[in-house]
């Protein structure tokens, strides 16, 4: 794959956070742009502060390719739904509308649980992280390659109702104790450019996006070639 043909793709990354899954397409070749509800001073690439379904819906035609990381807290094991008298809006079907409606092959992720496809189901194990951090993937417009679900090597490490277990992998979320430090959440997820907990707790893996855009690449490069 030539770096002419990798340069000047774009990808428009919504509901960006920190930016895990633009760093991702960043590193398979894309210019990326993020767009996320709230200021994100470590984002490492172009950001408007705005609405993600109003951005997508003005611009989203713009770019060759859409990815949205929905918030999650809605479909999440750890919130299902509320949090402290909170109720969490599910944007994945008003998402996915306006992504359609650009006519752009995109990206839908989010947790297990949440209502979209699975057409690709991806683990930290894949790629050698410290992390497990299982994340489904609705994809449109372009084939992916399933890779095999490589059996856990172990806990992940930390504390459990009062006893603590070792195991090689991290659990990358919430405030609480034995859930390792900022630089071993950083190194599980492959994440360098924030060492904000929040932030890394809330992304997921560059890895799993390179993996993506790498896929993309390839099937631009065979409708360029044909």
């Amino acid at each position: 794959m030539t770096t002419a043909l990798r340069a000047g793709l774009r990808v428009l990354d919504l509901c960006c956070g920190a930016g895990g899954a633009s760093m991702g397409y960043h590193l398979a070749g894309f210019d990326v742009v993020g767009v996320d509800l709230h200021p994100q001073p470590h984002y490492p690439f172009t950001f408007h502060q705005a609405d993600a379904i109003a951005f997508v819906t003005e611009h989203g035609a713009d770019f060759d390719l859409i990815h949205a990381s929905w918030p999650c807290q809605h479909h999440t094991a750890l919130t299902k739904g509320t949090n402290q008298g909170r109720t969490y809006p599910d944007l994945i079907p008003a998402g996915r509308a306006a992504m359609l409606a650009t006519g752009r092959p995109y990206v839908i992720e989010n947790v297990q649980g949440a209502p979209i496809r699975r057409d690709l189901t991806l683990c930290g194990e894949m790629f050698g992280l410290a992390v497990i951090r299982h994340r489904n993937f609705e994809i449109h417009g372009f084939p992916t390659l399933q890779m095999p679900h490589l059996r856990h090597r172990g806990r992940v490490a930390g504390m459990r109702h009062g006893t603590w277990y070792q195991g090689p992998y991290y659990a990358v979320y919430g405030e609480g104790g034995g859930k390792g430090t900022v630089r071993q959440w950083q190194a599980a997820m492959g994440i360098d450019w924030t060492d904000v907990r929040r932030e890394i707790a809330e992304a997921i893996p560059p890895a799993y996006t390179q993996h993506l855009g790498e896929q993309f690449l390839d099937h631009h490069r065979a409708e360029v070639a044909a």
